[in-house]
């Protein structure tokens, strides 16, 4: 039976805007906001999920989602680096971020490699029964990144080349093995008129 699995990216909050690593925290004013005006744009679904961090699950109530007590799949394990900028620890350990960002299994900050992550992903995805229906969760952006990857099987490094916009949705509709991508819509308007944003993330 066919799955869809829609992914919500997260308003906007500071640890967003700083782009620190797995770094926790609410939202922010602005993104508490955007996310209550796009509370009447998420498309139906038969279950709702949101990922544990807080600004998954502000995220999940300011769009007035009713989720469920299972967690949906948490964001990308960073070890020793969390919390901290990709500037502050290219400063202090370049040749650690060197090998982060050109080899897929390494995890110099001892948590996650990203092949860790999209095999994490993957088998979330694999673990979702046939009978689902739609899954609609609030997830990081690296969750949708990494079950983009693993979807459409594509290269780890290909990771990096994909960006997910806050408040923007991710689809994913089939079964394991053979997925179809739909990525990129804003919550900024009715399902129906959603489109694509211009510049496609």
């Amino acid at each position: 039976m066919t799955v869809r699995v829609i992914l919500v990216s997260p308003a906007m909050s500071a640890a967003l805007r700083e782009a620190r690593f797995g770094s926790d925290g609410p939202l922010d004013a602005a993104g508490a906001r955007s996310a209550r005006a796009a509370a009447g744009a998420l498309p139906p679904a038969d279950r709702r999920l949101s990922g544990p961090s807080a600004r998954c699950r502000d995220t999940a109530e300011a769009l007035g989602l009713r989720v469920e007590d299972e967690p949906a799949p948490g964001d990308w394990d960073m070890g020793v680096w969390r919390g901290r900028t990709l500037e502050e620890v290219s400063v202090s350990e370049p040749e650690a971020v060197s090998a982060w960002l050109t080899d897929p299994s390494a995890a110099p900050h001892g948590g996650e490699s990203l092949l860790a992550l999209c095999a994490r992903i993957g088998g979330w995805l694999a673990s979702l029964p046939g009978d689902s229906g739609r899954v609609l969760a609030v997830t990081e952006p690296a969750v949708a990144r990494a079950a983009i990857v693993h979807a459409l099987a594509l290269p780890a490094e290909a990771f990096w080349r994909l960006d997910i916009a806050p408040l923007t949705l991710t689809e994913l509709s089939g079964r394991a093995g053979r997925w179809n991508l739909r990525c990129g819509r804003p919550l900024t308007a009715s399902p129906e008129g959603l489109t694509p944003s211009p510049s496609g993330d």
